[in-house]
């Protein structure tokens, strides 16, 4: 095996190695790796000072928690992914019933791992041995969504003699990994030979594939790295470090870990110094968050030689992308939603991953933030978060006795990279306004066409909103994806001249961007594919100080004479209109607000009914979209408080405006 990789070299080539013994990187890798069983940071089962369940140091709320779980379900038949299923896909565009039987198949079998580590019972183990011959037997690991077998052979199945490695793919060697790594002796004792089965599995379908094509999509060799790279690439370290333990697979293992090393070194050469994802809060948990912990696995497995998080001297952006999620908290459960994410995505995030981040870069805040879901007496994590998740948050102890604080909720955060404000009232309280812009450019991954869009929230809870996005289908990341209502410009917060919404594409995006207290200025004339509008001026401004606080959005601009003109607003709550302006009771008992704008300012109203669950699951039955009629007028402004005693702030109701109603277009 040649020693010498002539392979990327970004900020984690930099961290690892000097120019010289970069040269020599795979020598180095194979004599820092720890072996196989000590590789991975979870005591086996074998150590009962950790997994007993009258003695054990893993946390026995969770463990209890877990198995009861594993216990009422025992005995039923395994969950049975279908050709039917997977064949939905090509035929309805459904992907999510294929997947939601994958999802339950490893999440029963995580299931039944905690509890044959917590019991050593032969009958839990069989349960294991069960779920692991399942997934050995499944014909791909790869979700149809994902897999290119309709591309290249026509088939509405997939190809099971090329394996497509993907995330659901990762998802399982890593899963697999944990197996063994947890109960490997175990199962050799009572099922000789699946342990090879596993082998032979997880090189046919991952490790070989992954070293022989060198061209996959999420590697990122043409500089455009996305959530995929650091997800998969972490679940191959796994598998790599416990699963190549044979006699002849030292260089082969520390090849591998010297390509996933690598490939998160694109993943973090084009992470902004900001810490920022322009995908967002929600996909920070799948994108950066797998980056940090795979890096951490690394670490933990060179024995500290390979230590991007090394607090003495972090790699920068790593550091910084640990404060994303609390600068992007708006308060409770809701979050600043950008692209494909939710406004309240679930609770139930691994923020053991994120509390233990924290710790190794000294980022207190961030810790705060993720101790703030640390309940007393609580589990401290789910099967839902995957299998090598739940241990580690087991059997992390200074996660399992952290006790719950207060979050941090910083009075700012500009991420200049994505050109996304957020201000609120006062730091450390939701209590008031908060007011979020962006600005950025329509080529963005995930991407909405949303450029100068801004949210309003009160005392937390979003009011003016972005609706986020409805259950993922085959359109969704397909040719007619802009043909989702949720996609499209005519849906978020912001102008639209001559009919002529947003264009698709990083060419189509603000400009003259400039930052300031509280305020985001910048033209969103070059988000539209519109010769004859020549600049929309959008300055927003949190006025904070001068009496209740406002959230202010003055638009000026310069279009062709007689061109109509509407300035959209997507309003989540109860809402009753009077000329001049609303007034919304917003969700969760949130204090009402007043929006204002000039008398003589017509608005059509627009009821979209949600009958998606994941959008109704965030907003309820419906969003309310206003139509600002701005033709002819050369300005506007938009100004939103909160009302100080909780009634109208208009006269009138809804019949003070033209009113239609529609389901999803």
């Amino acid at each position: 095996m040649p020693t010498i990789l002539a392979g990327f070299a970004g900020p984690l080539a930099a961290a690892f190695w000097t120019p010289e013994d970069a040269r020599e990187r795979r020598t180095a890798i194979a004599a820092a790796l720890l072996d196989a069983s000590h590789a991975l940071p979870v005591a086996p089962a074998t150590d009962r000072a950790v997994w007993s369940t009258t003695a054990g140091s893993a946390d026995r709320v969770t463990v209890a928690d877990v198995v009861a779980r594993a216990d009422a379900e025992r005995g039923s038949a395994w969950p049975l992914p279908l050709a039917g299923t997977a064949a939905r896909l090509h035929r309805d565009g459904d992907r999510t019933a294929h997947e939601a039987l994958v999802h339950a198949r490893q999440q029963r079998l995580t299931r039944a791992v905690v509890a044959a580590a917590a019991t050593l019972d032969d009958a839990w183990v069989d349960e294991v041995a069960d779920g692991v011959w399942a997934l050995c037997e499944q014909s791909s690991w790869c979700w149809p969504a994902h897999d290119d077998a309709r591309v290249t052979r026509g088939w509405v199945l997939p190809d099971v003699d090329r394996p497509f490695l993907d995330l659901g793919a990762g998802e399982v060697v890593g899963q697999l990994a944990w197996v063994d790594h947890l109960l490997g002796e175990v199962l050799d004792e009572r099922y000789p030979g699946l342990r090879e089965r596993v082998r032979a599995e997880a090189r046919r379908r991952v490790l070989d594939p992954f070293v022989a094509r060198r061209d996959w999509h999420w590697l990122g060799l043409d500089g455009d790295v996305h959530n995929w790279n650091p997800w998969i690439h972490g679940n191959v370290l796994v598998a790599a470090l416990r699963l190549l333990d044979g006699p002849g697979d030292a260089a082969l293992r520390a090849q591998v870990v010297d390509l996933v090393v690598e490939g998160l070194d694109r993943y973090v050469a084009v992470l902004p110094e900001d810490g920022a994802i322009d995908e967002g809060y929600e996909y920070w948990w799948n994108g950066a968050c797998r980056a940090i912990e795979a890096l951490d696995l690394l670490a933990h497995a060179t024995g500290g030689a390979l230590d991007a998080l090394d607090p003495a001297s972090p790699v920068a952006a790593l550091r910084a992308t640990v404060g994303f999620p609390h600068r992007t908290h708006l308060g409770g459960d809701w979050y600043l939603d950008l692209a494909d994410g939710r406004a309240r995505p679930p609770a139930t995030q691994p923020w053991h991953a994120l509390h233990r981040a924290a710790r190794r870069v000294g980022d207190d805040d961030a810790a705060r933030h993720a101790a703030s879901y640390r309940v007393a007496g609580a589990p401290v994590a789910d099967e839902g978060q995957g299998l090598g998740r739940l241990l580690r948050a087991v059997t992390d102890d200074a996660w399992v006795g952290t006790a719950r604080t207060a979050p941090p909720l910083p009075r700012e955060a500009w991420f200049g990279s994505t050109q996304v404000l957020l201000a609120r009232e006062e730091a450390g309280t939701p209590r008031g306004l908060a007011l979020a812009v962006k600005g950025g450019h329509n080529g963005e991954h995930h991407n909405h066409n949303d450029v100068g869009s801004f949210v309003v929230a009160s005392d937390g809870v979003p009011v003016v909103v972005d609706a986020g996005r409805p259950t993922y289908t085959a359109q969704t990341f397909g040719p007619d994806r802009y043909a989702i209502w949720t996609m499209q410009s005519s849906w978020h917060n912001v102008p639209e001249v001559a009919e002529t919404p947003q264009g698709v594409g990083a060419r189509f995006a603000a400009r003259d961007v400039v930052p300031g207290d509280g305020s985001l200025s910048l033209d969103l004339a070059g988000a539209y594919p519109l010769p004859g509008l020549r600049s929309w001026r959008r300055d927003a401004r949190l006025v904070r100080g001068e009496g209740p606080a406002r959230a202010v959005v003055h638009d000026a601009w310069d279009v062709d004479a007689g061109a109509p003109a509407v300035v959209h607003l997507m309003v989540a709550g109860d809402v009753r209109l009077a000329p001049g302006g609303a007034h919304v009771v917003p969700l969760d008992g949130a204090t009402p607000v007043t929006l204002s704008w000039p008398h003589d300012v017509a608005v059509e109203v627009t009821e979209q009914r949600l009958d998606d669950p994941m959008l109704a699951d965030v907003w309820g039955a419906r969003l309310t979209r206003l139509a600002l009629d701005v033709t002819d007028r050369a300005e506007l402004t938009v100004a939103v408080v909160q009302a100080a005693d909780g009634t109208t702030g208009t006269d009138g109701g809804r019949d003070a405006a033209r009113t239609t109603q529609e389901g999803a277009p």
